[in-house]
């Protein structure tokens, strides 16, 4: 069975769309099934990319810059 990193490493492949075989399918399925944190991060992938797709303009240096000390103040704690 996977682990979770391994996982984490294939969900942009899931969540893109990008055809895996038989055996990468039914590995990372097994593993959503019995691992709720890792269901809940590909959940949160898919949103994050349906919400780049929505939004095609570039973010403002003002909104990266948030962003990244939302990312560092959550890294902190």
């Amino acid at each position: 069975m996977l682990k979770c990193n391994e996982v984490v490493e294939r969900a942009d492949e899931l969540v893109d769309g990008t055809p895996l075989s038989f055996r990468q399918r039914w590995a990372l399925r097994l593993h959503l099934m019995m691992c709720h944190h890792c269901r809940r991060y590909v959940r949160q992938l898919r949103l994050l990319v349906q919400s780049l797709r929505r939004n095609p303009e570039p973010a403002s240096e003002e909104e990266v810059d948030q962003v990244m000390r939302q990312i560092e103040q959550s890294e902190s704690t």
